[in-house]
């Protein structure tokens, strides 16, 4: 198995897909493309994208779509119109592509159609799967309207076995939550899911990079909720809530809110574990101030959540810790690493997150010491398994390492 990663950042959407393609080629000494991973900034014309990496790979199946940001060994960006292909040369390693669309008509049903297009086996590893985040855009009377992760993975699960590790993102292209585009395979869709399922002789490895704790040991009750809009907590206006837990208003000029989110604890009530939080960011108050907004309509009435604070620090460190303890564990393993993915929430660029340095530049030095190529790309939603079941998250990163025997 080869790899190659190539990176641009040019306004001129044709060279930037010719040129990452012919990087990616170069630098992983590929002489055969049998499956492109790309992704680019939201600004850029992704026809014309796809249209230069084809040039260079002709009709190699292209998976990804639209992102905030990039990194690579070398680049991060999320600035100007970053661009990011990984290529592939594929040895004892089987793949499925198969991509739907319909997901803002039926989240649930196009998780069912896209499982139902693959033809399973006991070697199945990992189903990637990538979808449009967004249902409707931002306008100037409504907060933008999210698809839902849950029911897509459910439709996934009701046809592939449930253990199988789903591992992918919902993607974003800008932070004004513009409409997002996919890459599916020879062309480029809209409210669309694309997956490829891999099997074979290659091991998969997952950690999730956190960076919230409770602001304070108190559970809130959701009793007023709409889709992703929660209205009331307790029974009180959940703007009056925030309030007083800033001490002030300024919060309602922040879209997404910098240090606040919401949680949900899947572990012991009464004991902090990082690992089995699900945190919702909070996308900003409503133009009529009645609510807020979240980026995953998930959570319903009568759940209980806690406010979380977004720790700069903490999310570096566990960046570091969890990058080191997954590469660890490969070595033990007598795996060699051949290609890491990572999925950054765009909201834990340092430009959001209030740090000096970025958190993904953790993850670079970690996976070039061990001389792995490595992908990676800002997204609006995350997907890997937590507690034993795949779900949608936010706020964290997620660092799949592929690894073959020694």
């Amino acid at each position: 198995m080869k790899v190659g990663i190539g990176y641009c950042n040019n306004r001129d959407a044709f060279y930037s897909g010719r040129s990452a393609a012919s990087n990616a080629t170069r630098s992983g000494d590929i002489n055969r493309h049998d499956l492109a991973i790309a992704f680019c900034s939201g600004q850029l014309d992704h026809e014309e994208f796809l249209r230069g990496i084809k040039e260079i790979v002709g009709d190699t199946p292209v998976i990804g779509g639209s992102s905030i940001g990039v990194i690579t060994n070398n680049e991060l960006s999320y600035s100007g119109s970053p661009s990011v292909v990984a290529l592939f040369q594929l040895d004892g390693i089987k793949y499925q592509i198969a991509a739907v669309g319909g997901l803002d008509s039926d989240e649930n049903l196009a998780g069912c159609n896209l499982a139902a297009k693959f033809s399973r086996a006991q070697e199945d590893r990992l189903l990637l799967m990538f979808y449009d985040s967004i249902k409707a855009p931002a306008s100037p009377i409504s907060p933008p309207i999210m698809n839902a992760s849950n029911p897509l993975i459910a439709g996934i699960e009701s046809i592939l076995q449930s253990n199988l590790p789903i591992i992918g993102a919902g993607l974003i292209g800008d932070y004004q939550f513009s409409k997002t585009k996919q890459f599916c395979s020879s062309n480029v869709s809209e409210q669309s899911v694309v997956g490829a399922l891999i099997s074979g002789s290659v091991n998969v490895y997952h950690a999730i990079m956190h960076g919230c704790s409770p602001l304070d040991g108190r559970y809130r009750k959701i009793t007023k909720i709409q889709g992703s809009v929660i209205y009331e907590l307790d029974g009180k206006p959940i703007v009056e809530v925030i309030d007083e837990t800033y001490g002030n208003q300024d919060w309602k000029k922040q879209h997404p809110l910098d240090l606040l989110t919401i949680g949900v604890n899947y572990g012991d009530r009464f004991k902090y574990q990082e690992a089995k939080y699900v945190n919702r960011l909070i996308t900003g108050i409503l133009p009529d101030g009645s609510g807020i907004g979240i980026f995953e309509p998930d959570l319903e009435q009568g759940m209980e959540i806690q406010f979380m604070l977004r720790d700069g620090n903490k999310m570096i460190e566990s960046a570091r810790n969890n990058a080191e303890l997954i590469m660890k564990n490969v070595i033990d393993d007598g795996k060699t690493p051949v290609f890491a993915l990572y999925i950054d929430c765009a909201g834990r660029a340092a430009e959001l997150s209030n740090t000096e340095t970025e958190e993904a530049a953790e993850i670079q030095q970690v996976m070039n010491r061990y001389s792995t190529p490595l992908l990676g790309f800002y997204s609006g939603v995350e997907v890997a398994p937590i507690l034993g079941k795949s779900r949608g998250l936010d706020w964290t990163g997620v660092l799949m390492v592929l690894a073959k025997d020694m």
